[in-house]
């Protein structure tokens, strides 16, 4: 595997578990496509780093689980803007 692409792969996984990041986040960010970083969480990292592969596996799970509340949170936003939480 190119040398660029496995920096690339750990450096995503890091930001990923320090941020809980989502793959769409975590793309945005490194400018690069959801695909390839799903790709590189997926396919690549257990290859270069089995323990942060199983950190970063938990994280894509409990986001899979929770983004129908995302969703539906971001729709409510759309249409009642004045209920977005004030910080």
């Amino acid at each position: 595997m190119d040398e660029t692409i496995a920096r690339r792969c750990v450096t995503i996984a890091r930001y990923m578990l320090e941020h809980r990041a989502t793959v769409r986040q975590a793309a945005r960010v490194f400018g690069v496509s959801k695909s390839s970083v799903h790709k590189d969480m997926i396919s690549r990292l257990p290859q270069i780093d089995a323990r942060l592969a199983r950190e970063v596996g938990a994280l894509l799970k409990y986001n899979k689980a929770v983004r129908h509340l995302r969703g539906g949170e971001a729709t409510r936003l759309r249409y009642h803007p004045e209920s977005a939480p004030t910080a």
